[in-house]
């Protein structure tokens, strides 16, 4: 795309993490927006957040508004596109960030919770992009972000449900965008593959229902947020500067380019390298934590 600024954006999972930091970054180069999110408490923060910083910087106001929506419900992802583009007629940028996570291995997880988690993670990106695409082809040109995760590129244990939603985003964004290339259509598509990103989805995950051991949670929260070092608001520059340059493919974070190229090399081994490098670089990080605090 060639600017931002003068644009209108849907996103949805806006009430927190990379949504929100996105939201307010988009705000303040010009965008008006569409926010989306089930939790329509912390959709009004984010509304109040972008007023505030639009304030500061004295950056002009943008028009804001707030969509109660659960993209598990294609009638909720309709309804949202309508009211977006009824509210915002110059709409050109949508970014399906809603997501939740899982923990548990296969055998620990029961097939209600991966269908939940697929209805979020896979199918409202799919029933998101079906819903808006109609208005964005109608643009002189126009902009399709779905997030993905570096999950949608390798594959850890006690991953297995989230990492087959991600890696589906990414097939259906990549054979997707080549769709709309052949047919020269004025959108384009960006598939987003962050790393660790300093957000509350470790905490905010569901647990397996055959997970006995209460220990393993508070393990893997404590791990993602040693290792989590990106910051959404960075995440939500790097997503902007991908929107700007069409980039298809846009990664986040260092350890995301390097497991990236890790699994290029080593598709078959590539998790045993990334154990002992995630295990080291927990250990660094802890230690110079402890240090620093006493």
């Amino acid at each position: 795309m060639t600017a931002i600024s003068g644009s209108a954006a849907a996103v949805t999972g806006a009430a927190s993490g990379i949504g929100r930091a996105l939201a307010l970054e988009l705000a303040l180069r010009g965008c008006d927006l569409a926010i989306a999110d089930r939790d329509e408490g912390g959709l009004q923060a984010t509304a109040a957040e972008i007023a505030k910083a639009t304030e500061i910087t004295k950056a002009s106001q943008r028009k804001v508004t707030i969509h109660r929506v659960d993209v598990s419900e294609p009638g909720q992802i309709t309804a949202f596109a309508d009211a977006a583009g009824a509210a915002h007629p110059g709409l050109n940028i949508v970014v399906n960030n809603a997501g939740v996570a899982l923990l548990g291995e296969f055998g620990e997880i029961d097939q209600a919770q991966m269908d939940w988690l697929f209805n979020i993670n896979f199918w409202g990106v799919v029933h998101g992009t079906r819903a808006f695409l109609p208005l964005l082809s109608q643009r002189r040109e126009a902009h399709i972000v779905n997030i993905s995760s570096i999950f949608g590129i390798v594959a850890p244990p006690g991953q297995s449900a989230y990492c087959a939603a991600k890696f589906a985003v990414r097939g259906f964004s990549e054979s997707l965008r080549h769709e709309l290339a052949m047919a020269n259509s004025p959108v384009k598509l960006s598939v987003v593959h962050p790393g660790g990103i300093a957000t509350n989805i470790a905490r905010n995950s569901r647990t397996g229902s055959g997970v006995t051991d209460n220990a393993r949670r508070s393990e893997s929260i404590e791990r993602f947020e040693t290792l989590a070092r990106t910051t959404p608001a960075a995440a939500a520059q790097r997503i902007i500067a991908g929107i700007e340059k069409n980039q298809p493919r846009i990664l986040i974070g260092k350890d995301a380019i390097f497991m990236d190229l890790l699994q290029r090399f080593r598709p078959g081994t590539y998790w045993k390298v990334m154990q002992r490098q995630m295990e080291k670089t927990a250990a660094r990080r802890i230690a110079r934590d402890a240090a620093r605090a006493s």
